[in-house]
């Protein structure tokens, strides 16, 4: 129950601060902010891969693929918008 708890205020205070970095950037600084973003998510792509990896139970390496699918879908959708905000700053001619 502890941990449950533990876990829970860790999940809520980051959905606050997730909330309050996004609506304080200003729109010219969102495509830094996107980059770093996917970065993170690089990260989070790594540690679900040594969780889904480890084969201790089968709770934790389902969690860990579905970690992996949604991490994946999160990088590659992210350097997609990426590239096509930047395709918009590019003079045309």
């Amino acid at each position: 129950m502890v941990m449950f708890v533990s876990a829970l205020t860790i999940f809520v205070l980051a959905v606050f601060v997730g909330f309050e970095v996004i609506t304080k950037v200003p729109p010219t600084l969102h495509t830094p902010l996107m980059s770093g973003s996917n970065a993170i998510s690089g990260i989070t792509l790594i540690g679900a891969l040594i969780s889904a990896g480890t084969e201790q139970r089968d709770l934790a390496t389902w969690l860990g693929f579905v970690a992996v699918v949604f991490a994946t879908i999160n990088v590659v959708g992210g350097f997609l918008v990426t590239h096509r905000m930047l395709e918009m700053f590019r003079k045309r001619g």
